[in-house]
């Protein structure tokens, strides 16, 4: 399949650049697979679209404040994005001007306005990727909180302004986060609230929750001509017993289970055996595009996404790619926002 299929022209000032006031009040286009329909709503009223047993399927994991600044001791200004810890004190990073910056090195990441901790060059490993040996006396995630940064995709426009990246630490997080390791955030749970979820689980409707540390890689575009000459990105996930189980017994009694993003997409149909799932953990490079079977999952909360992107070419596999680009259409007539902070899809 060509990629340009999956390009559309989107009006940029409908790139949502902030959260709405209240996460439930963004819009909701429903699609129908089967009618066609699309019916314009909120995502406050997800459930008068849902049925009692119905199963939301969660992604629980949790964004660490992964985007950090630095500078050469030459007083060069850096900026990086924090990937993985490999072993213990040496990170994985994207760092932005390492055409500079020699093997051996030291640079100081910096705590907002102070030096917080020096750190060497240990080697570059191609386009932007560094390893960094880090000279504190604490956990990634401890570093990450004292000297990070929302790691917002690069359409939201931030420069390093505290008070706006404390309002994005808080709306850029599902209010379900429980497991740190993303550095991108499962965009389509944002729209959630502690007190709808709590109406739908009055209503009859299930949850069930996985995780898949989303990475850096969802954001990277398709540039193949050909879709399947696209390498797609690794991601790691798991799921436990409990929530094997939640899954496995709405399953059974014919319900249907409902993704709510497409990281859930991704874990879900990896691990499905048949009708059921099991508690595992591990690392997924599926990529679902047009004329992927389904196996597990009946019906998604989505975002809109971009054009040429891994994430359309799902959607677009579960909806069809005509009808999907026919809705998408649709929301820009009527509006809509679009991509991480924009608003959401229920496709049924």
């Amino acid at each position: 399949m060509k990629t340009e299929k999956l390009n559309y022209y989107l009006p940029p000032e409908l790139i949502a650049q902030r959260p709405r006031c209240i996460r439930s009040d963004s819009k909701m286009l429903v699609f129908n697979r089967s009618s066609g329909e699309l019916v314009d709503s909120r995502f406050s009223s997800i459930g008068d679209f849902l049925l009692p047993g119905d199963c939301l399927v969660l992604n629980d994991t949790k964004v660490l404040p992964a985007r950090f600044f630095g500078r050469r001791i030459s007083g060069g200004k850096l900026e990086g994005l924090f990937l993985a810890e490999s072993e213990m004190g040496i990170w994985e990073v994207m760092l932005k001007g390492t055409r500079k910056l020699k093997v051996g090195e030291t640079i100081y990441l910096k705590d907002k306005e102070e030096d917080f901790c020096r750190a060497v060059l240990l080697d570059k490993l191609g386009e932007g990727r560094c390893r960094l040996k880090i000279e504190a006396d604490a956990d990634v995630e401890t570093v990450l909180n004292d000297i990070g940064f929302p790691p917002l995709p690069p359409y939201i426009k931030r420069g390093r302004d505290l008070g706006q990246a404390t309002i994005d630490k808080l709306r850029y997080q599902t209010v379900y986060a429980r497991k740190a390791g993303a550095v991108a955030a499962p965009t389509a749970g944002l729209h959630l609230t502690d007190k709808l979820i709590e109406q739908l689980k009055n209503a009859g409707i299930c949850f069930a929750y996985i995780t898949l540390h989303v990475g850096i890689g969802t954001f990277k575009p398709i540039t193949a001509e050909n879709l399947e000459e696209h390498e797609i990105h690794q991601e790691r996930f798991s799921i436990d017993k409990e929530n094997a189980r939640i899954i496995n017994a709405a399953k059974e009694k014919g319900r249907r289970i409902i993704a709510v993003g497409t990281t859930s997409v991704r874990t879900l149909e990896t691990i499905a055996d048949g009708s059921q799932i099991k508690a595992v953990s591990g690392t997924t490079k599926l990529f679902i595009k047009p004329g992927y079977k389904f196996k597990f999952v009946d019906a998604m909360v989505t975002n809109f996404h971009l054009p040429k992107s891994t994430l359309l070419a799902l959607v677009a596999a579960f909806a069809g790619l005509e009808s999907i680009l026919a809705a998408y259409r649709h929301a820009i007539e009527q509006r809509y926002r679009f991509y991480s902070y924009g608003d959401a899809m229920l496709i049924v």
